[in-house]
Formats: C-alpha cells, sequence, structure tokens
C-alpha cells in the first residue's frame, strides 16, 4: 500500500526532525572530536530526535484532533530542544569541571539535571493526559502478563549471547566471575531504578521507530520486510555517534556494519515483542535493558565502556551468525506471517 499525503508529510516532518538533527550535530560531534572534547552528551540526547519528530508531525497535523495529547507533546519538544541546546554547547562553549579530581563537562551535568527533571514531569503529564489520549496515541499499556513474559525472555537470550560469546572468545571464566560478584546483581538492580529517571531517552526511541515507523514501513513493505528497513534506517541513525562516540574514526565502517547487525536483529525481536503486545512500554523497557546490561555485565560498571570500543572487521561475521540465531529466529513467528488476501 502507498503512503497517504498525510502520512507523505508527517514522514517529511519526522525524518527532518529525527534523521535533520542527528546529522547536523553530527558535525558539530566532528568538530569537537577533532578538538578533543568530551561527546557524552550527544547520544544522550540523540536518543529523544525521533519521538519529537513523531510529535511535531501529529502537531502539525492533527490540529483538530480533541484525542492528541497536546500537552504532554509540546512538552517533550520542548525538552528536546533543551537537550539539544545543551549538547550543541558541549562543543561550541566546553566548560569542564573537577569532580574527585576527574574533569567533567558542566554541560553533560546540566544535561543529565535536564533528563532527571524532564522524565519526571513526563510522567506526571503521562498520567494527567488520561486514558483516552493515552490509548488514541500508543501511550497506554497492554496485556502485561505476556509483555512481563516478552521482558524475561530478552533477558534471558541477552544472557545466552553473553554466555556464547564468552565462550568463543576463550573469556568463559572471567564473565562468570562477573556473573558471581555480588556487585554486578547490586548495579543490575540499581540500574532498574534509575528506568524511572532516564525514561524520556528511551522512550524518545521507541515511540519513533516502535510505534511510529515499524507500522507505517510495514504497511508499505510488509510484516517482515518493514521491519528489516525499519532496522537499516535505524542503523544509518546511529552514524555520527559510530564514528566520533562508540568507536573511533578509523574504525567507524566496521562499527557502523556492527549497527547494522544490531538494529537488524534486536530489531527484529522488539518488533515481535511490540506486535504480540501492542505496548510500546515493552521496546522501552527492552531497549533500556539492552543499553544498561551492556554495562552492568562488562563487568566495569561504567559507562565508559561504551565508548572507544574496538570494532574490527574480522568479528562482524561471528556477530552476525550469533546475533541472528539469538534474535532472528522470531521473524518466523506468527506476528510476522503476512495475511493472504482472499479472492474477490
Amino acid at each position: 500500500m502507498k503512503f497517504t499525503q498525510t502520512e507523505k508529510k508527517q514522514l517529511m516532518i519526522y525524518v527532518i526532525i529525527a534523521y535533520g538533527i542527528t546529522y547536523v550535530l553530527g558535525l558539530l560531534m566532528w568538530y569537537g572530536y577533532g578538538k578533543g572534547i568530551d561527546l557524552s552528551a550527544f547520544p544522550n540526547a540523540q536518543m529523544l530526535y525521533p519521538a519529537a519528530g513523531v510529535m511535531m508531525a501529529y502537531l502539525i497535523t492533527r490540529k483538530g484532533d480533541k484525542k492528541l495529547p497536546k500537552v504532554f507533546y509540546i512538552f517533550f519538544v520542548a525538552l528536546t530542544a533543551a537537550m539539544v541546546v545543551c549538547t550543541a554547547a558541549s562543543v561550541l562553549a566546553p566548560v569542564n569541571i573537577d569532580i574527585m579530581g576527574t574533569p567533567f563537562s558542566q554541560w553533560m551535568l546540566i544535561l543529565q539535571y535536564v533528563m532527571i527533571g524532564g522524565s519526571i514531569v513526563f510522567w506526571i503529564l503521562l498520567l494527567v493526559s488520561g486514558k483516552e489520549k493515552r490509548r488514541a496515541y500508543g501511550l497506554n499499556s497492554n496485556q502485561w502478563s505476556t509483555s512481563v513474559l516478552m521482558i524475561l525472555l530478552f533477558i534471558g537470550l541477552y544472557l545466552l549471547r553473553l554466555v556464547i560469546a564468552s565462550a568463543l572468545g576463550g573469556q568463559l571464566s572471567e564473565f562468570g566471575k562477573i556473573m558471581a560478584n555480588p556487585t554486578t546483581w547490586i548495579m543490575f538492580f540499581t540500574v532498574l531504578l534509575n528506568f524511572f529517571l532516564a525514561v524520556v531517552a528511551f522512550f524518545g526511541e521507541e515511540y519513533g521507530w516502535r510505534y511510529y515507523l515499524q507500522p507505517l514501513l510495514q504497511k508499505r513493505f510488509g510484516l517482515k520486510g518493514g521491519v528489516i528497513l525499519l532496522g537499516c534506517v535505524w542503523a544509518v541513525w546511529h552514524l555520527p555517534i559510530d564514528f566520533f562516540y562508540y568507536t573511533t574514526p578509523d574504525m567507524g565502517l566496521a562499527a557502523l556494519a556492527s549497527q547494522f547487525i544490531t538494529c537488524i536483529t534486536i530489531g527484529l525481536f522488539m518488533a515481535y515483542a511490540y506486535m504480540k503486545t501492542q505496548n510500546i512500554w515493552v521496546p522501552v523497557i527492552i531497549h533500556f535493558l539492552n543499553n544498561n546490561m551492556a554495562v552492568v555485565f562488562s563487568g566495569t560498571y561504567s559507562t565508559e565502556v561504551l565508548q572507544n570500543q574496538q570494532i574490527h572487521w574480522a568479528d562482524i561475521p561471528a556477530a552476525l551468525v550469533l546475533n541472528l540465531l539469538i534474535f532472528g529466529w522470531v521473524i518466523f513467528m506468527k506476528p510476522f506471517k503476512e495475511k493472504k488476501k482472499e479472492n474477490m
């Protein structure tokens, strides 16, 4: 099915915000990287752009809809704008402060306060928006028994992947020590509590990818094709932080290839979980767990493990096979079955 004129307009607004801001600020990342400036603010702020794109598209094209949660949307867009300002300022007007002997970007500290305060207001406005508006715009929670099972299944698959990867890398004993360390599990449950204070970031991505773009692409390219294409465009969206944050520019292409594998395979599982539950909070929670379990189960208990990673082309084939086996199997499940058109 082709997109309607309204859908085309909405998609254009979405792309301008979700991708336009990302790549414009990507130029600032390139400049800041060359100057040796801390770029930690960029990935945090970037996570809000997809949802802001959806909300702006609906605010512009659905002005007369009484079910539109306008106050909630306007606040989120304003919060995104504030995050963009902090991010740009971290490069254009960098100020470092000393925290326990470690230099720290003042703007990153401000951005964290903005995110925490924004998350608190986010929950309040979400609750007061009312059930009818939440239901109309995919903000409600559904099928929590199935939802919990999906989340637990993801955790199990994620840990299984870690075990296999550790075994293949000859580091199974080291991984066993991390898992046996009580600090690991204290950190894990502490991180879970942080979800409520960092929700705007993970909601920011999933409301854009899973709630808005996934059904749109599936409508045009089919249940399977739409999700695979979504994984590709999601991967490309990461390009600036792949080159200047997750790794270094000389490994940027390998990081981007790895990003395609991650976004397509884990994207398949998130799509499956969302189609099974129609509950946007399931992919939001899964996304949160995916990012934070990487920190907790690395044994470093620091987000620095995500920065300046060593990603080599030789590692790509094994990562592809492993991720396909662990997460890709869901594409054969019932939610991805195309309904046959009845003969007229």
